[in-house]
Formats: C-alpha cells, sequence, structure tokens
C-alpha cells in the first residue's frame, strides 16, 4: 500500500471472545472480528468515516493470514474516490487482510 492517510493499532486479546469456539485446538480470529476493527477505526477517524458515509459497503476483502490470540495488528488507510483502501499488518509485516471499503452511494465496483 502506498503511504497511509491514517493508520490505527490494534492488540487482539487472547480473552477475545471471539476466540471461542473459533477453532477449538487452533483459535483464529474471525474475518467479521477483524471487518469490525477495521470499520471501528475508520469511523474514529473524522476524514476517513466522511469518505465512506454513514452505510459504506465492503466492495473487495481478502484475508490472506490467520489471526491468532495475542497479535498486534497494525491498520492502515488509503483515501481515495468515493472508497477507502485499509490494510491489516502483524507485528512481522506480514499482510493478514486487505480491502477496500465504498461509499453506499458510490459506482465503484471495488476492481482496481
Amino acid at each position: 500500500m502506498n503511504e497511509p492517510h491514517a493508520s490505527d493499532r490494534l492488540a487482539i486479546g487472547a480473552d477475545h471472545p471471539a476466540f471461542d469456539g473459533h477453532f477449538p485446538g487452533r483459535p483464529i480470529l474471525p474475518g467479521v472480528a477483524l471487518l469490525a476493527a477495521v470499520l471501528e477505526a475508520a469511523a474514529r477517524e473524522p476524514r476517513l468515516a466522511a469518505s465512506i458515509g454513514a452505510a459504506p459497503r465492503l466492495a473487495v476483502v481478502k484475508f490472506l493470514a490467520p489471526v491468532e490470540p495475542g497479535a498486534s495488528l497494525a491498520i492502515s488507510f488509503r483515501l481515495g474516490a468515493g472508497a477507502l483502501d485499509w490494510q491489516v499488518d502483524d507485528a512481522d509485516d506480514r499482510t493478514v487482510a486487505s480491502g477496500r471499503i465504498a461509499r453506499a452511494d458510490s459506482g465503484d465496483a471495488g476492481i482496481g
């Protein structure tokens, strides 16, 4: 990802409730929990929140690596026209997920 417009840090505690039963013997953070953290981080930054509007849609989502208990993550955002690109990296600078959040009223197909 090019130079980010904003970033946030996220610590995934071993006691996070999403790990319960997901999966026994090898807990990993469900993708929906990671997406929620990305959307919440974007909503905390007024410029990012304004770029995606009140009812954003997920145009693109890629899960590239599992997130395990105790992970330390960095979320970076890059503003585009009518969309917000995001990337989540772990402490080893490995990208674990990336995607694009678009305004619900945007025609952005998410490819690009």
